[in-house]
């Protein structure tokens, strides 16, 4: 589900803010998954990231990037290991070249 289909983006509508923050984390997870495959959007395939770059990233987000960047690992959006983590699922998108 991308940000592009309208049920993700009504979800999304409804716990971003105008500057793209999380004002709150969603407690349903079906609407916490679609809030965290926007999150791992933040992440580029392939890239590995340090436990600090992770916090930065997700603190543009939410100030309890700790509580993000569990989540994102528990559902399988991120893998880490040894201090180190990749993005490991959510949504591709196909169409991009790169």
């Amino acid at each position: 589900m991308t940000a592009a289909d309208p049920e993700a983006a009504r979800v999304l509508s409804h716990f971003l803010d105008e500057d793209g923050r999380l004002h709150t984390i969603p407690s349903k997870h079906a609407k916490l998954l679609v809030v965290l495959d926007h999150l791992a959007q933040s992440f580029e395939p392939g890239d590995r990231y340090e436990e600090v770059e992770v916090n930065l990233v997700l603190r543009r987000f939410h100030d309890d990037y700790a509580a993000l960047r569990r989540y994102l690992v528990e559902n399988g959006f991120l893998t880490r290991e040894a201090g180190i983590y990749w993005r490991s699922g959510g949504t591709y998108d196909v169409s991009d070249p790169s």
